[in-house]
């Protein structure tokens, strides 16, 4: 796989509340000069973003209900509209994580199908937080979400006690068969670990280390 083809599967990611625009001006560059998939930013650079790469095919995704999902879903979706109108192709919303700890699925569905419908067609990743779920309630997590319509399950925020799994990502493979697209994310930090969430079955790859990734580190 060459750094072209590995970089058509990386969110280029800055999610750092501590950077300022430098670091996000940056981050499109590179995002230009290595063709990522899209950057990902906090909802107050969208715009900034968006400007600089409005004439590329680099999406810019942005993060929904960040980074613990258990907020109110009109909150969600008013993060999701606005978002949206500054340019943002892509949301990376939260899921209800305290809800589905407790079982309220129906709630998750709900919370999930709200951001669905605000997003009138733009993608949705779902981020499930695999870390503080069981196995059993990861696999619910998957079923709930083929049923709202978003675009991706994705394992982590990077801001939980762990990112992503292989053995996580083949187990939302094994459950959603293809039907959705799968995010890696969280610590993801060389090439040969982005390579082997890929062959688990990711299709997309969130992660701080892009250039590092795609120059064969």
């Amino acid at each position: 796989m060459t750094k072209f083809d590995l970089a058509q599967f990386i969110d280029h990611t800055q999610l750092k509340p501590y950077v300022g625009q430098e670091a996000l001006r940056l981050l499109c560059v590179q995002a230009l000069r290595y063709r990522f998939a899209c950057v990902c930013v906090l909802p107050q650079y969208v715009k900034l973003c968006a400007g600089i790469l409005r004439d590329s095919s680099i999406g810019v995704a942005t993060v929904v209900g960040f980074p613990l999902g258990s907020t109110y879903t009109e909150a969600k979706i008013a993060e999701s509209i606005k978002a949206i109108e500054n340019g943002a192709t892509e949301l990376d919303m939260v899921m209800d994580l305290t809800a589905a700890i407790d079982g309220s699925w129906d709630q998750v569905q709900n919370d999930i199908e709200g951001v669905v419908r605000a997003a009138a067609g733009v993608t949705v990743k779902v981020i499930i937080e695999t870390c503080y779920l069981t196995k059993e309630q990861i696999s619910k997590a998957c079923q709930v979400i083929l049923a709202t319509r978003a675009n991706f399950i994705k394992t982590s925020t990077g801001f939980g006690s762990a990112g992503a799994q292989l053995e996580d990502v083949a187990l939302i493979k094994s459950i959603t068969n293809g039907k959705i697209g799968i995010k890696a994310a969280g610590g993801i930090n060389n090439r040969q670990l982005a390579l082997d969430f890929i062959t688990a079955g990711a299709t997309r790859i969130g992660t701080s280390s892009g250039v590092f990734l795609v120059e064969g580190n």
